[in-house]
């Protein structure tokens, strides 16, 4: 064990190193190296002092702070005179929330050595720790265990490929044996940590639900959408297309399903991943042929009905876009994987992605309830569409995404409940 830690200790300066090398090539390198630079000077300035509790929450990135996000809001409802420390391993992340109003502070997490765990935590002074979902950073999980300071894991998820799980992985399990409670988002994962001896473990579900559901139920009116979604022949409200966060790939095959008798009673709205003006142009030539393409920028309650096809050319509005669908397509399932299937399953739309969707438990969990399905091509999508028409098949698939809601609900509570009787 010690000449494993001794290795890991090495393998974190090797990163250190190499990432100051990178700086001198890469933006994002150069980022997670000035962030870190002189840190304990910042922050001995800038850490939250005074009465009450401290609360350190760390996410590796943007999509792991999402996760953790509903856990900090939460905390601030429940103990406002609570000190709230977020910190981020990539820039991907810091750089997108560092003036997250929610947190006292947001900063990078020093570098993994057992000096800079002892010197962070000393500053700190953490009453609880979170770490959200993948994050194992052995010198802090140590310096914790050792202080006694509260360790919870939560929206985790384990894969029996870990390390944890095989023969070698003795030093990888002594870190896990530094949570003081894990918060799973699956029973699969409950049974891989319980095989390996550990019984600290609550079934929680994916904290992203509360959020999505609570974002569902207060999301606001948006009158040209209401006005978009209107028949230019009667006023009756149509079927709308919701397709998020589109990849030039996914508007292909979304474009060429424009034209199909499946959706001769939908109207389309557009909201691409990269809404800047070069790929709005492409989209628009896209759709030359299928009609009027409105950008939302342009449109007014009058103009809005004629259009068969409205294009989002701001970011911020889609999650609360899903309260006029019938549909949902999510992109990126041709590329790196899928965008969020919880926004638009919140309003109990049936879901639609491309083939890579794998690594996203909630995306399978829809699939094998029938609630979400992936395509790899126009005709495969077509085919879909035509299957939703039908009104029964249709219902079920939204009761599957709803009730995969319903029972994974309540994660974000019990999490600061066990919060509050350790601290």
């Amino acid at each position: 064990m010690v000449i494993l830690r001794a290795l890991y200790n090495a393998a974190m300066y090797l990163l250190a190193a190499v990432m100051y090398i990178a700086a001198g090539f890469s933006p994002k390198a150069r980022h997670w190296v000035d962030g870190r630079r002189n840190w304990r000077v910042r922050l001995r300035t800038t850490a939250p002092t005074g009465a009450g509790k401290t609360l350190w929450i760390h996410a590796a990135s943007l999509g792991e702070f999402e996760q953790g996000r509903p856990v900090i809001e939460a905390v601030r409802a429940r103990f406002p005179d609570w000190k709230i420390v977020l910190t981020f391993f990539s820039p991907s992340g810091y750089e997108i929330r560092k003036n997250y109003p929610h947190a006292d502070l947001v900063c990078y997490l020093p570098a993994d050595t057992r000096r800079n765990a002892a010197d962070f935590i000393d500053i700190v002074q953490p009453d609880v720790a979170v770490f959200v979902k993948y994050e194992f950073w052995a010198n802090y999980l140590f310096e914790l265990k050792k202080r006694e300071i509260p360790v919870l894991l939560v929206s985790a998820l384990f894969r029996k490929q870990q390390p944890f799980f095989q023969w070698y992985g003795a030093f990888w399990r002594r870190m896990l044996g530094c949570f003081t409670q894990f918060f799973v988002q699956d029973r699969n994962s409950a049974e891989l940590l319980q095989r390996i001896g550990f019984q600290n473990i609550t079934v929680a579900g994916d904290t992203r639900i509360d959020r999505v559901l609570h974002l569902a139920a207060q999301a606001p009116e948006n009158e040209l959408v209401a006005a978009f979604q209107k028949s230019p022949l009667d006023g009756e409200a149509l079927r709308l297309l919701i397709a998020g966060s589109t990849w030039p790939p996914d508007e292909a095959i979304l474009v060429q399903s424009m034209q199909t008798p499946a959706t001769e009673n939908l109207k389309y709205v557009l909201a691409p991943h990269d809404p800047s003006a070069a790929a709005i142009t492409h989209i628009r030539t896209l759709c030359a042929h299928c009609g009027t393409v409105l950008a939302y920028s342009e449109a007014t309650p009058d103009n809005a009905p004629q259009a068969p096809t409205l294009l989002i050319d701001n970011v911020g509005l889609l999650n609360t876009l899903y309260r006029y669908g019938h549909i949902a397509y999510i992109g990126g399932g041709f590329g790196k994987g899928i965008h969020n299937t919880l926004e638009p399953a919140a309003f109990g739309l049936p879901v639609i992605f491309g083939p890579k969707y794998e690594r996203f438990e909630e995306a399978r969990q829809f699939v094998a309830r029938g609630g979400a399905f992936s395509v790899r091509n126009a005709d495969e999508l077509e085919a879909v569409l035509e299957k939703l028409q039908d009104k029964a098949f249709y219902e079920n698939a939204s009761r599957a995404v709803l009730n995969y809601l319903e029972e994974n609900r309540g994660a974000t509570d019990r999490i600061v409940s066990f919060m509050e009787n350790i601290a």
